[in-house]
């Protein structure tokens, strides 16, 4: 079933596609691109930016992308957006949170019923994301400030970093020490026979916000693996696939990637996994393309390593909060309020693109 942001999300988009001048017969950023035989978003983002990261493109067109981004339908147009994020080349980043942000505090009411804050907690060192050091404390947690303050919510609240993804499921929630952790793949609960004890209790245990963020979970090797050259997953038999702890792996137990046809290794970092693929230690290491890309340039390994262009697992972030808190559902409400009017406004991809502008400036 389509929404109403859907719908406007839609419509925004074929605007913006009529206002290109052109449409690109090569993959060039800031115009439109039509697919042809053999694309693959992998291809696509190295033509336009010289690198197999496609998020900035599933970003721009997650409407078109969603139902099947491992398989491009030629014809499709695409947006590429700029370099620096922008949609269009006369667009501005952070324009929309302006202007949203405005009308806001233009609108803003005072009230005499007291209502405690929520308290949020996040965790650092996953970057663009969530880190204290980059503005609002990253592009989830900015997105749960600025929910707070959309969709006809005034609510106050605070938030806190704890560095232990674990203790957030384990302790923090449940006990009602926080009420909503900042932000967690949601599996695909309609398969529970298909997925492990984590993701079941993710499942039964947890309720989650509207999705905030869809990102692609990239499959890289070394470039001389064997796994290198996979093009369905069934290729991947006998791998050893890293994977941190507290990231879950539904997404590949849907696949049918279990043990023991492979082999899981869950360090408590992600700059671990990628330490352990540079040393041979694993085979795969499988995670959103952003951080991905991070820690190969923070090794100074991306000569080394290849991310595969044909295949990658789609995941959805969401906030969380413990089905034991008995306000829990309320303040998923109130979040998915405020997610829903970001999409529609477009401040969503704003917050997203601005964040992800200033972590490409800070890693250059």
């Amino acid at each position: 079933m389509r929404t109403g942001s859907d719908k406007y999300r839609s419509t925004a988009l074929s605007a913006l596609l009529i206002a290109f001048p052109i449409v690109a017969s090569a993959q060039e950023a800031c115009t439109t691109y039509t697919v042809t035989d053999g694309d693959t978003l992998g291809t696509i983002a190295q033509a336009a930016y010289g690198s197999y990261d496609y998020q900035m493109i599933f970003n721009a067109n997650r409407d078109a992308l969603a139902a099947n981004p491992n398989n491009l339908p030629a014809g499709l147009q695409l947006i590429l957006p700029c370099e620096d994020g922008r949609l269009t080349p006369d667009s501005e980043l952070s324009s929309i949170i302006q202007q949203e942000t405005a009308e806001q505090e233009a609108t803003r009411t005072n009230s005499n019923t007291y209502e405690p804050p929520l308290k949020f907690v996040s965790s650092n060192n996953w970057m663009p994301f969530a880190d204290e050091s980059l503005t609002g404390g990253g592009i989830f947690v900015r997105m749960a400030a600025t929910a707070m303050q959309r969709g006809g919510n005034d609510r106050g609240y605070n938030i806190n970093y704890v560095d232990d993804w674990m203790s957030h499921i384990d302790v923090l929630l449940p006990s009602g020490a926080f009420d909503v952790s900042i932000a967690w793949e949601s599996p695909d609960c309609s398969k529970l026979d298909l997925l492990g004890e984590f993701s079941v209790r993710m499942c039964t245990e947890f309720d989650f916000s509207l999705p905030i963020y869809e990102t692609a979970y990239a499959f890289n090797t070394l470039n001389d693996s064997k796994y290198a050259a996979a093009r369905e997953f069934a290729d991947y038999a006998g791998a050893r696939i890293c994977r941190p702890e507290a990231w879950p792996i539904s997404d590949l137990e849907v696949q049918g990637l279990v043990e023991p046809l492979v082999t899981y290794v869950h360090p408590k970092s992600p700059l671990e996994c990628a330490e352990m693929l540079i040393n041979g230690e694993v085979d795969l290491y499988s995670i959103e393309a952003e951080t991905a890309s991070a820690n190969f340039t923070e090794l100074n390994a991306n000569d080394r390593v290849s991310p595969n262009p044909a295949l990658a697992t789609f995941i959805t972030y969401h906030f969380l909060t413990s089905k034991s808190n008995p306000r829990g559902r309320v303040y998923i409400a109130m979040l998915n309020r405020g997610i829903t009017e970001m999409r529609e406004s477009g401040e969503w991809y704003d917050i997203v693109a601005t964040g992800l502008a200033e972590y490409n400036k800070l890693s250059q």
